[in-house]
């Protein structure tokens, strides 16, 4: 039985020119999830993951954080069914 699950999320606050999509980025690639994560017109910033359920909660945690000069308000997260459209994770612009 696969663990391998998906989440959409909107990250909301001080999120933008402050190095956090690539803290996203990082972090995804350490915990070995694909996707990917781009600045929305808003202010905030998207992410598209998928892994194992656990890595992907800490993922979501390391959303929570963000960078140090990054200030998070909310993260919306939905999960999603379809699992297996990505093979790495990317910035995308």
């Amino acid at each position: 039985m696969s663990n391998l699950c998906a989440f959409h999320a909107v990250v909301h606050g001080l999120v933008q020119g402050v190095n956090y999509r690539y803290f996203v980025q990082r972090h995804a690639d350490l915990l070995d999830i694909d996707g990917y994560v781009c600045n929305l017109d808003d202010g905030s910033v998207e992410v598209v993951a998928e892994g194992d359920k656990e890595k992907l909660a800490q993922l979501i945690a390391k959303l929570r954080e963000g960078p140090r000069a990054a200030r998070v308000d909310d993260v919306d997260v939905t999960w999603l069914k379809d699992v297996g459209r990505y093979s790495r994770f990317e910035v995308r612009f």
